[in-house]
């Protein structure tokens, strides 16, 4: 009846057109929970970090180490 304007196709065009926001909203929560779930750093990888950036002295490391050790029995 409206001949190239008719509405027929309009299902699936729409259907589509749903398809895409949802994939983007799919991937948005993805890469948003990849950076939530970072590896978290232990307190020995910490205190090596520190000492190596020259932060804490070799004495305060050794100290800190020891407490460590101390708190994880």
């Amino acid at each position: 009846m409206f001949g190239e304007f008719s509405m027929e196709g309009w299902g699936f065009g729409m259907g589509l057109m749903w398809l895409i926001p949802i994939l983007f909203i799919i991937a948005l929560v993805y890469f948003l929970r990849d950076k939530d779930e970072e590896e978290w750093l232990s307190v020995n990888d910490i205190l090596n970090i520190r000492f190596a950036n020259g932060e804490i002295d070799e004495e305060e490391y050794k100290r800190k180490k020891k407490i460590i050790k101390l708190q994880e029995m």
